[in-house]
């Protein structure tokens, strides 16, 4: 049986897209990079969204291979109770950060969806906008996290390729491809704003995934079309677990990835995190990219502790303060954007998809 649902079998308007990835493109890097950058001025201005993470716990319960919080690492394990995640909140609205992702590894007994829905309203309380990227959820449990100020979510389907991403889940709830795929739709229905899709880079062709990520995207803007969508570009980074990527991915082919989707898909926000190096971020910043993490902890807490010693899910590779970062967005002419979103926007939509 085909795990894969018809809509995200090939479709007629992707024949550009699938043009711009290819080794063999009729279009070069600058012609893109020229279209990108026109259109993300026209749709986007001379801005850069910033958030940055703040991870809850490690504790996890699946086995990917990739991963340095998967569940047979000798990592120590943690979670931030509520005062200390009001501590790592108030270090961060310090640093200027208003718009915050909160993370966790898979569902565990640690870090439940009570306890995820707690720290939400706690973090909801400090900050303008709160998102999350955790464990697969039911509509139901949506519904009660966007009641309790949660706005968005991300999810990254890690590769599209069911035969990869088998081998890559060696146990634990994430092992389930259809549940995780299904989960964007999932949390529409139950009411988050918007959603965030992504595959990490390297563990399948890119190409494909990218495609498969193409079609996705497109199937979620067509059925919930009042939901705000945006896509990320990771690539797998050192971690514990020394996983190295079979299908490592290139600046070339990572700068065309970017271009493709801000072109094909002119009003989704495309997100750069600090996995990627100073000079890739600043060089994609007002070309393609309109969202970006800064001063990012990959740690269990690391704001209000900045001296932690502990080793996070993966190295980051932009280290800089977020005053340097701002500081190189202004030299570009780019204005760094704290703040987009007010309280008044919280609480569940009433999305309902196209029938």
């Amino acid at each position: 049986m085909n795990p894969l649902p018809e809509w995200l079998s090939a479709g007629h308007d992707e024949t550009r897209f699938r043009a711009m990835l290819s080794p063999d493109s009729p279009y070069t890097l600058e012609q893109l990079a020229g279209e990108s950058k026109a259109i993300t001025l026209r749709r986007f201005g001379r801005t850069m969204s910033l958030y940055a993470p703040l991870y809850l716990s490690n504790h996890c319960s699946s086995g990917c291979a990739y991963c340095g919080f998967a569940s047979d690492r000798k990592t120590p394990r943690r979670r931030l109770e509520q005062e200390e995640i009001r501590k790592e909140l108030g270090a961060m609205k310090r640093l200027g950060i208003s718009d915050v992702l909160l993370l966790t590894g898979e569902r565990t007994k640690a870090a439940d969806f009570d306890y995820l829905r707690t720290s939400v309203a706690t973090a909801a309380a400090d900050m303008q906008r709160v998102t999350v990227e955790a464990f697969p959820m039911s509509v139901s449990e949506y519904r009660e996290l966007a009641e309790a100020g949660c706005t968005g979510i991300t999810i990254y389907q890690e590769t599209y390729d069911p035969l990869r991403y088998a081998e890559l889940h060696r146990w634990g709830p994430k092992k389930d491809f259809r549940e995780r795929l299904e989960t964007p739709s999932r949390a529409l229905e139950g009411g988050i704003k918007t959603v965030g899709l992504g595959v990490l880079l390297g563990l399948a062709d890119p190409q494909e995934d990218a495609l498969m990520l193409y079609r996705h995207l497109r199937y979620l803007g067509k059925t919930y079309w009042r939901a705000g969508l945006s896509v990320s570009f990771p690539r797998i980074r050192p971690q514990t677990g020394s996983y190295e990527p079979p299908f490592p991915v290139s600046d070339h082919l990572l700068a065309r990835m970017i271009f493709a989707f801000r072109i094909a898909l002119p009003d989704v926000e495309l997100v750069l995190s600090t996995r990627e190096s100073p000079a890739f971020r600043d060089g994609m910043a007002g070309i393609g990219v309109t969202r970006m993490s800064i001063a990012s902890r990959t740690t269990v807490g690391g704001y209000h502790d900045a001296e932690s010693s502990d080793r996070g899910q993966f190295d980051v590779f932009d280290d800089r303060t977020a005053e340097a970062f701002c500081n190189a967005l202004r030299d570009k002419n780019i204005e760094p954007v704290f703040k987009n979103w007010e309280h008044a926007y919280n609480g569940p939509s009433h999305m309902e998809a196209e029938k």
